[in-house]
Formats: structure tokens, sequence, C-alpha cells
């Protein structure tokens, strides 16, 4: 019996739920303030019901060095608890510009170690390949 050890709730309560996770077939840079913050060739592509898709890029590909760690926090039922990150580029701040499921349900581990960034709060180019 395959039994895990942390599953999503919100999959318990809504086994009909769909959310798929794959490769995205291009690159993806993130910038704010004129600052690359992220650039990857291996982010995850996520979609979720009816939402618009998100980015995940792997946080060996995030420059954390211009990225502060945020008090936010958020829950997700299927995929866990979210924390955040403020972008401090160049003088300029954000607050809360990428988020990130560092201990995700066993269900989302394919984005553990990963980080999604909010489009309208910092600029984002994911070109196929």
């Amino acid at each position: 019996m395959d039994k895990k050890a942390n599953p999503a709730p919100g999959f318990q309560r809504n086994p009909a739920h769909t959310i798929t996770v794959k490769p995205f077939a291009g690159t993806v840079t993130v910038s704010h303030g004129g600052t690359v913050i992220a650039a990857s060739g291996r982010a995850q592509l996520l979609q979720e019901a009816s939402y618009p898709p998100v980015l995940y890029v792997p946080f060996a590909d995030i420059r954390f060095e211009a990225l502060k760690p945020s008090d936010t926090s958020t829950h997700c039922p299927y995929k866990g608890n979210a924390s955040y990150w403020s972008a401090d580029t160049d003088g300029e701040t954000r607050k809360d510009v990428m988020w990130a499921y560092q201990t995700p349900y066993d269900e989302m581990l394919v984005i553990k170690d990963h980080g999604a960034f909010y489009p309208d709060r910092v600029t984002i180019e994911a070109t196929p390949t």
C-alpha cells in the first residue's frame, strides 16, 4: 500500500480538482528595477483548474541576494504553506514578489525548492523554444 506521509487535505476533500505540473520548454527571466533576479531553462509550468498558469523557477536559478524574506505566509489546501520574499534591487523594494512552498504536500513535491513570481510586481519574460 502506497501511503503518503504528508497528503494534501484539498485533494482528499476534492479529488476531482486538477493541478498539472510539467517542464516549461524554454527560458524564463524575472527582473525587478532593471536587475535580473531569476533566469532559468529549468522552470516548471503549473496549471491549476481555471487559474492562469504559473511558472516555478528552481531555487538554484534565483538570485536570493536580490530578495528579502517577508513575514507574509498563506495556505493552500492543495499545495501547502507558502512563504514570501520581497525584491530589494537598486534601493527599490517591492513587497512579496515571490512565493514558494518549501514543504509542499506530497502531491506537489515537484515544486519544492522552486519560487513563483507575481507578474504584476516584477517583469517575467518566458521564451518558448
